[in-house]
């Protein structure tokens, strides 16, 4: 996959064109990069994903605590799998949103992206104030020489649905609903920071994640059963997110223990694949009654893993 950090940069190849925030990339955004890929083997078109980062939100709603399912990183990673060509990531900026329709469309999709072909939904609003709207953009389609296709209410629906629908999941801590939208099991990004040490000190060390994405949606706190490749190697594990109340904790922290290995993972990037939840966070009344739970966590993580695998 090609990627464009700006649309300028793009090889201006005559496009097919589908824009949105494709947050989560989930099964409803796969079907709609699958219809834009055919529609490209069909037409002799470039498949383009035109996206943008930071959310429109972020930026003019600045009071607004939005949570996202994936960080631009991780929107990448995800676009990359699908047989996509080329992806545009323009910067969004408050000079941006106050372009006119007309100049979005001539400058930014006619001008230096070449469209030919645009896969939009039905509800698609643009320019300064989302003024415009679909029919505004077949208008410009005549006048400009590109076609629209519109994605069916139906479609729309179901990309809407299914991101409420994670999000919700995820806040409640259902991992099955999220995958089952999704596609694929829930995953965060973070590195591994220094921590307290007390897994250390208990014979359950832990590396201590840390996601600087404010914005990255965080699963309910609590116990959960996790992947990572380190190494080339596929390692499993438990994490625990939340606040540590036993040794009286207030700040919500990720940690993950590793079984089977023994690695200093200080520094390094990891992605953290949740493969299941295990059991709400508790309070202990003491750390030697916390160890004995994480005995028995472990147990029941060992046993998941043994029917995944």
């Amino acid at each position: 996959m090609k990627l464009y950090d700006n649309q300028k940069s793009y090889s201006k190849n005559p496009s097919v064109i589908t824009i949105g925030t494709f947050d989560g990339v989930h099964i409803g955004h796969q079907k709609i990069i699958e219809r834009l890929v055919k529609v490209g083997q069909n037409k002799a078109l470039e498949p383009v994903v035109l996206t943008f980062f930071p959310h429109p939100r972020m930026v003019l709603q600045k009071n607004l605590n939005i949570k996202l399912l994936n960080t631009i990183d991780e929107r990448k990673q995800l676009l990359s799998k699908l047989n996509l060509e080329t992806l545009v990531i323009k910067t969004f900026n408050k000079g941006f949103a106050d372009l006119s329709a007309r100049d979005y469309v001539k400058t930014i999709l006619v001008e230096e992206l070449n469209a030919k072909h645009i896969i939009i939904g039905y509800d698609h609003h643009f320019g300064k104030n989302r003024s415009a709207n679909i029919d505004d953009l077949k208008s410009f389609g005549k006048e400009f020489g590109f076609e629209v296709e519109e994605i069916s209410a139906q479609d729309i629906k179901d990309v809407a649905v299914s991101s409420t629908k994670i999000r919700n999941a995820l806040s409640n801590g259902d991992l099955q609903t999220a995958k089952s939208y999704l596609g694929n099991p829930y995953f965060i990004t973070g590195t591994v920071i220094k921590g307290k040490g007390l897994g250390k000190q208990i014979q359950f060390p832990t590396a201590n994640i840390h996601i600087k994405e404010d914005y990255k949606l965080i699963p309910k706190n609590g116990v959960y059963v996790v992947s990572s490749i380190i190494d080339d190697i596929t390692v499993f594990g438990m994490m625990n997110i939340g606040i540590n109340p036993t040794v009286n904790g207030t700040k919500q922290s990720i940690e993950v223990h590793f079984f089977n290995l023994d690695k200093d993972l200080y520094g390094d990037t990891l992605e953290v694949t949740i493969l299941n939840r295990l059991r709400d966070e508790h309070k202990f009344e003491s750390v030697a009654l916390l160890k004995e739970q994480l005995k028995l966590d472990q147990d029941n993580a060992l046993k998941f893993i043994n029917n995944f695998e």
